[in-house]
């Protein structure tokens, strides 16, 4: 399978720059340093405009095996591919494959734990802004639930 290889090697090479982004975005998440999350925010839009072009290649890669294996391209899988493959080079990619998964996997942890670290910093602002503005809000307390109390507004209707 021509191109096979070199696809790869292009998905590998786009993870491994997500990974650092997202790694980047963490630390500056974990400083506070709203500049620099949104300079990586900025770093993950541009990989996946990239990653665009590279989904564009696998969809052209899987449709050309299909055509080759008589089957649906969305039913073609790596060991269908490899048939298509010498040995040599098919080695290659099941290497390049089983380490594209892993780096994807890193990735997609590593962007989850962002998400969970911006949701905490999210809270405590909101939680924060609640305090600062006197707004009511029901909780918990050691002898069980409360409920808000209205901050006391008074107004004085007589003219």
């Amino acid at each position: 399978m021509n191109g096979l290889v070199e696809h790869l090697e292009r998905q590998l090479a786009s993870n491994r720059r997500m990974l650092q982004i997202v790694l980047a975005q963490s630390e500056a998440i974990k400083v506070q340093d709203v500049q620099g999350v949104l300079a990586r925010l900025a770093e993950v839009q541009q990989e996946m405009v990239q990653r665009g072009q590279i989904e564009r290649e696998r969809d052209a890669l899987l449709a050309n095996a299909a055509q080759v294996l008589r089957v649906p391209a969305d039913q073609v899988t790596l060991d269908m591919l490899l048939q298509l493959t010498p040995e040599p080079t098919a080695t290659r990619v099941r290497v390049l494959s089983a380490e594209l998964k892993g780096l994807l996997a890193e990735v997609a942890r590593i962007h989850r734990q962002n998400r969970v670290l911006i949701r905490q910093e999210l809270l405590f602002l909101d939680h924060l802004m609640r305090v600062m503005s006197g707004a009511p809000q029901a909780g918990y307390t050691s002898v069980g639930h409360t409920t808000p109390t209205q901050p006391a507004n008074l107004v004085d209707l007589r003219g």
